[in-house]
């Protein structure tokens, strides 16, 4: 056992343990799995090395792990609607990178979402390898904090990019995934969506789909599908073979199986009518925490949120950049995490806002009343955050109102 071999990790395990029991987690980027999803995760398939694909493996003794892996393809395409699933990428970065190689080479030119509107370092940006090997160039978002899709269309036809990167990691509204077809058609550039934060509401169609758009789909399996830290990439049968020689052997070798069964897993769960009354509650929290936080006159980017996360500018809010907030919120046992707003003139390192999810806190049962108590909780903090013993204070009160809400996989 752990504790026997390694007191010294087990013991920052329980402690960590203890700390996501007593918190209040809003990183939009986390969220709780099952117990099924993490016997699959701890289990012997982690023994396992399986380079290439199914039935065509460059070692023997896979089998099993083909049978795994067929079916985490087939739960994918059946939840998505999808004519074709590769569940190899190790993450999402991975996964946006093998994009990129299936369809550039070096210096082609690749546009997305700029950092501070909203999008991700591996849709191009400059200090990312999508934004060093390929030339880049980004779009932002309008001074409501919406897409302005005449101007992605003109910045389309200026570049002529050959991949046109939707989807976002920090983006409170509905993508118009349908106008970005259009724009791609119009530059002849093959049209990327990548649903990472979104990919639980698709599922459950409590958010948009592209799949009727786009030529590739890109998504990480952990944040609102509820499923282990790995990533997936969906796309119809004419890019298949492209896309699997990019990811193997063209950007990584063999693959994690035990993480594959456990995307297997939660696919299975997504399936769920539970699972799409979960998607829904995550989407109505959301709302909920943005209405409670403007009424608390707190500057949510684009005013609110059409999915399961919201940017709020603290300088704008309570005169304090997103670092010093996420650290006073965390002295009070709430994580979020700062994060650029658009058009933002801080660093990245020390940016003018922070991000907020729901759906780590919908996994443990909370609902719209619990925003309103949250809500107050980031409000009183903030706006004492040089009173220590309030904070004490409302620290302790989180402990408690934590106490009713059992973290799946843990209690």
């Amino acid at each position: 056992m752990l504790q026997d071999t390694d007191n010294q990790i087990y013991d920052l395990i329980q402690k960590e343990s203890k700390r996501q029991l007593e918190s209040i987690e809003l990183i939009a980027s986390e969220n709780y799995v099952s117990r099924p999803v993490l016997e699959a995760m701890g289990s012997i398939l982690t023994n396992k090395y399986s380079e290439g694909y199914l039935s065509k493996r460059y070692y023997g003794g896979n089998v099993y792990i083909d049978q795994i892996e067929n079916l985490a393809i087939d739960r994918a395409k059946k939840l998505f609607k999808v004519d074709h699933v590769n569940v190899q990428p190790y993450s999402g970065s991975s996964a946006n990178f093998a994009v990129h190689l299936a369809f550039l080479k070096p210096g082609d030119r690749t546009m997305g979402m700029s950092l501070d509107a909203g999008g991700h370092l591996s849709h191009g940006f400059k200090v990312s390898v999508s934004g060093k090997y390929f030339n880049s160039v980004n779009y932002g978002v309008d001074n409501n904090g919406y897409i302005d899709y005449d101007e992605v269309r003109k910045i389309a036809h200026n570049y002529r990019p050959k991949l046109i990167w939707s989807g976002f990691s920090a983006y409170s509204r509905v993508v118009d995934w349908k106008e970005f077809r259009r724009i791609a058609d119009e530059v002849d550039a093959i049209l990327v969506s990548d649903i990472a934060h979104v990919a639980g509401l698709v599922a459950t169609g409590h958010y948009p789909s592209p799949v009727p758009y786009v030529d590739i789909i890109t998504t990480t399996t952990h944040k609102t599908l509820r499923g282990p830290r790995g990533a997936m990439i969906m796309c119809n049968k004419a890019y298949a073979e492209v896309i699997d020689k990019a990811v193997f052997p063209g950007s990584q070798g063999g693959p994690h199986n035990h993480t594959i069964a456990a995307i297997a897993v939660a696919l299975k769960e997504a399936s769920t009518d539970e699972f799409k009354q979960y998607s829904k509650q995550v989407v109505l929290n959301a709302k909920k925490l943005a209405d409670e936080l403007t009424k608390r006159n707190y500057s949510i980017v684009s005013g609110g949120t059409d999915n399961n996360l919201m940017l709020v500018d603290t300088v704008k809010s309570v005169n304090m950049s997103g670092e010093e907030a996420s650290l006073t919120l965390e002295k009070a046992n709430i994580t979020l995490n700062k994060n650029a707003v658009p058009n933002d003139l801080r660093k990245p390192w020390d940016p003018s806002g922070v991000r907020i999810g729901t759906a780590a806190i919908t996994s443990r049962g909370m609902k719209e009343l619990d925003m309103e108590k949250i809500a107050q909780y980031i409000y009183s903090v903030l706006r004492n955050s040089h009173d220590e013993d309030l904070i004490k204070k409302i620290r302790l009160e989180v402990k408690d109102f934590t106490k009713d809400f059992p973290v799946p996989g843990i209690n």
